[in-house]
């Protein structure tokens, strides 16, 4: 598969760069993101963390603004961030132009329903795809992590429970934790998936928790000034699921920080070495 090299900058010694390919599994051209830290050029094969950012995202967000190529720099970590959906000539959107919906909200799964489903095949792409595509291209291992924030933290542990042993660690920042059961997963999932609850099971943490077959730890952050913490986070479900079940779960409620980069950039470095331990070791 072709990749086109789009932008390169130097940070921390190593590179982030931004590339261009085809998508097989969504059917448009694809950007994703990749900061290769200064081990990448010593030889060798280093492990990835995966980056899923939120509603009205692309790969850029988090690049510019989560401030982690220092620390990725020093542990020797691959960064990947993809898009937050398919886009392009012939992708649907949202016919009212939602944020929440359609173009930069492709929620990390697999629609079932026109038209979605003939694109909107992210989590596919971020599980299958685009590893494949990094692994061939770049010195990287089979060694991987996953985080996110906000709907990209609900992608996080998603692909982690529904994939037992294809990820080493996983991560999230004010992740939407029970989907079924908030405004943001309901329209999404009614939209992508249809109206029968059944198949929403299928990608919600608290109920893939209760289900699932590899006690993978997870590290969740949340900030208590969060405007969405109520109704469209929980993160207490997620805590009571992870009880019930006994998955381990550090989910830690930051006093003063609210759902944006600022609350990413203060507590990132604490994420990074969670994946560290795990991928270096």
């Amino acid at each position: 598969m072709t990749l086109e090299n789009i932008s390169c900058q130097k940070s921390f010694g190593g590179w982030h760069k931004r590339y261009k390919h085809h998508s097989d599994t969504l059917g448009c051209d694809m950007t994703f993101a990749v900061y290769l830290p200064p081990q990448a050029e010593q030889g060798g094969k280093l492990p990835v963390v995966y980056w899923l950012s939120g509603l009205t995202c692309t790969d850029e967000n988090f690049m510019q603004k989560a401030g982690a190529q220092r620390i990725a720099a020093e542990l020797g970590l691959i960064i990947v961030a993809p898009d937050t959906s398919p886009r392009g000539p012939g992708v649907s959107d949202d016919p009212e132009n939602a944020y929440d919906f359609g173009l930069g909200a492709g929620f990390y799964l697999n629609a079932t329903q026109e038209p979605w489903a003939k694109h909107y095949r992210m989590h596919d792409y971020v599980v299958q795809e685009l590893p494949a595509l990094v692994e061939a291209h770049f010195p990287a291992s089979d060694k991987r992590g996953i985080s996110g924030h906000s709907m990209g933290g609900h992608g996080a542990l998603v692909c982690a429970l529904r994939n037992p042993g294809r990820y080493q660690s996983v991560s999230a920042f004010s992740p939407i934790n029970n989907p079924m059961d908030c405004p943001w997963g309901q329209k999404a999932f009614s939209g992508y998936l249809g109206e029968e609850r059944s198949k929403w099971r299928e990608w919600d943490a608290c109920v893939l928790i209760s289900e699932a077959s590899e006690k993978l730890p997870l590290l969740v952050d949340q900030g208590d000034r969060d405007d969405f913490l109520a109704v469209q986070l929980k993160p207490e479900a997620l805590r009571q699921a992870a009880k019930a079940a006994d998955h381990p779960l550090e989910l830690r409620l930051q006093p003063g920080y609210d759902h944006s980069y600022f609350f990413i950039a203060s507590f990132i470095e604490d994420h990074l070495r969670h994946h560290g331990r795990a991928l270096l070791g």
